[in-house]
């Protein structure tokens, strides 16, 4: 099926992760023009437009934590573009060694909030005030499997991914369909989230290269395999379709496997090797 992304420009913050570069071949693939957001990950994103050769793209660093930045990211995707038809919200920084809430210090607290949340509302609000101005535009949120379940040892970040999750995308989907109204050539401005489970990423390889691990957090999915980032792509390339999703707006797609709050498998049942 066509997704009519062709020449569209879709914004991906992040893009220098693991799932963000996938995020933006998979729309590169559809035609469309990208600019990639990074903040620290310069050499990686680089790589990436390199590999992108032939699809018109605009790297732009920024701080997403910071307003000005924010702004500027948005300015710097107009001037360059014209317009911006699609946000994938996908920057976030958490801390990866497990802290429980008891021990966990308030500059940590602070710190994922602004990482994770503070950083989709600077870059979600420049987003929807230039989707004010142009009529258009769709916005895809990526949260996390901890929004739905939690996640022990990483309460700021399940608290803060579950705020995008809910609050922000149910939220945001009565709010950018008044600023981007529907006609009867334009299904109107859409919001949605996707929250991936386990992913065969980068930052998670040293926890994902034990069998023990990749047991445990495989038995509690009704498919027990991790997932690629290519998995995360392509939902978020659906979603982002006027034409595939039109009809789609405030849904949370979790792409986890069909992962449930419980343990579905026996440790021994799963082959550590095939997943």
């Amino acid at each position: 099926m066509e997704t009519n992304l062709r020449d569209h420009v879709v914004l991906i913050t992040g893009a220098s992760g693991g799932i963000g570069s996938a995020i933006a071949r998979k729309f590169a693939a559809e035609g469309a023009r990208l600019v990639l957001h990074y903040h620290k990950g310069r050499d990686r994103v680089a790589v990436l437009q390199r590999e992108l050769k032939g699809v018109p793209t605009l790297i732009v660093r920024a701080d997403l934590t910071k307003e000005s930045p924010a702004q500027d990211l948005i300015g710097r995707s107009v001037k360059e573009f014209g317009r911006v038809d699609t946000l994938v919200a996908n920057a976030g920084s958490w801390e990866t060694r497990d802290v429980p809430l008891h021990q966990m210090s308030l500059r940590q607290w602070q710190r994922t909030i602004q990482g994770v949340l503070t950083t989709n509302f600077f870059s979600v609000r420049e987003f929807l005030r230039l989707v004010a101005r142009q009529r258009r535009g769709n916005l895809t949120l990526i949260a996390s499997t901890a929004a739905i379940f939690g996640e022990a040892g990483h309460a700021d970040y399940a608290a803060a991914k579950a705020a995008i999750s809910y609050g922000l995308t149910r939220s945001l989907k009565n709010e950018i369909a008044r600023i981007a109204p529907h006609t009867r050539d334009y299904c109107g401005g859409r919001a949605n989230c996707v929250c991936p489970g386990w992913t065969v990423v980068p930052r998670l390889a040293a926890k994902l290269a034990d069998a023990r691990t990749i047991r445990k957090v495989t038995s509690t999915m009704a498919l027990p395999q991790l997932a690629r980032p290519d998995d995360v792509g392509n939902a978020v390339v659906f979603l982002s379709s006027d034409t595939l999703a039109r009809h789609i707006t405030g849904q949370i797609l979790v792409v986890a496997g069909g992962m449930e709050g419980r343990q579905l498998w026996q440790a021994a049942e799963i082959d550590a090797t095939s997943v």
